[in-house]
Parts: structure tokens; sequence; C-alpha cells
């Protein structure tokens, strides 16, 4: 039964029959029909809203039949952002609980090969040695800060600071644009 029904029950002290999901569903949508309001209701909202932000900016209001268009992202915030992610992911990469290919799209062939040859090494050595110290040395990585500079027009270098079980380190990275998309070029982790 229900939460809802529950709820009910307990308030009037009457009992409730048992009640479906999908009766619940109808009974809502039928009373919100009722009341007035449909589906499209929602989208016309966030098309007013829409034109209210346009305004607000300065720009012309998109028409009624128009979708709303996106404003752009800082650039800045998704360099940092994809700098952040592109490294956490690194790090799981190098602790062997993430697959190398997830990062394909992200970094160049160069770097996305030194660091398979790193996680390869790591797990080649760990095996050898059974070193339990070497078992943890990637685990529980987090990143604590990141930094970026904007060397050219489309081109970023960013550097962040690391944390694992171990100890903490340097993660130096280079980002370019190309084609309306970042890549990492450079990949250099301490």
């Amino acid at each position: 039964m229900p939460v809802e029904c529950r709820r009910r029950t307990h308030q009037k002290g009457k009992a409730m029959p048992a009640v479906t999901p999908i009766r619940v569903l109808r009974r809502r949508t039928e009373s919100n029909a009722e009341k007035g309001f449909t589906p499209g209701t929602a989208s016309q909202a966030s098309l007013r809203q829409g034109q209210l932000r346009a305004l607000e900016q300065g720009r012309s209001t998109p028409r009624p039949g128009e979708p709303v268009r996106l404003r752009a992202a800082d650039e800045e915030a998704e360099v940092r952002a994809l700098t952040r992610g592109t490294v956490q992911a690194a790090m799981e990469v190098l602790a062997g609980i993430r697959p190398v290919h997830q990062l394909a799209r992200r970094l160049d062939p160069r770097c996305l090969a030194a660091l398979q040859h790193r996680a390869a090494l790591i797990r080649r050595e760990i095996t050898r040695t059974g070193n339990p110290a070497l078992g943890r040395l990637h685990r529980n990585s987090v990143v604590r800060s990141v930094r970026i500079c904007e060397v050219a027009e489309g081109t970023y270098e960013a550097s962040a600071v690391v944390v694992d079980d171990v100890r903490a380190r340097a993660v130096a990275i280079r980002l370019e644009r190309s084609k309306q998309v970042w890549r990492v070029t450079e990949l250099v982790i301490g």
C-alpha cells in the first residue's frame, strides 16, 4: 500500500482500499485536467521564463513557436570542470577501477597511450611484487583543487592537486579547443 494511503488511513481512522500506482496516477491527471492544467502549460511557462531571461540580458525574445536558445557556459568554468573530471578519471584508470577507453574521446591518442602504458606498468608491478602499498597507490583519489590559465585563444593549461590514500600529487594538463570540442593534448601525472 502506498505511503499516501497509509497517511489517510491514520488521519481519518477509516480503512481505505489498496490503491495501485496506476489508479493514483489516473486520478492525479484527471484532477489536474479539472484544474485547467495541461502538459502544454508547463512548456509555455518555461518559454515565458526564457523570454524574461532574454529581455534581462538585452537580447530579443524568441518567438512563441521558436525554441529558447541556451546561453554558452562560461569558458573558464567549463575548462575547470573538464580538467577536474579528466584528472579524476585518469586517477581511476591508474587505480584499475576505470577502463582507459572511457577517456578516448577526451584525450588525444598520444596521451591515451601514455596513460594506458603507465596503468599497465602499475598493474604488472603489483602482480610481480605483491606489495600492498602499491595496491593502495592510486586508491580513493580526490581532486582537491584546480587552477587554470589561458595560454592562447582556445588553449588552456591547468594544474590539479590530487590526494589519495598514500600521498598527494600534482597533475598538469593542457586543453585545446578543436571544432568546438576540448581535447587534452598533454597530461603529466606527478
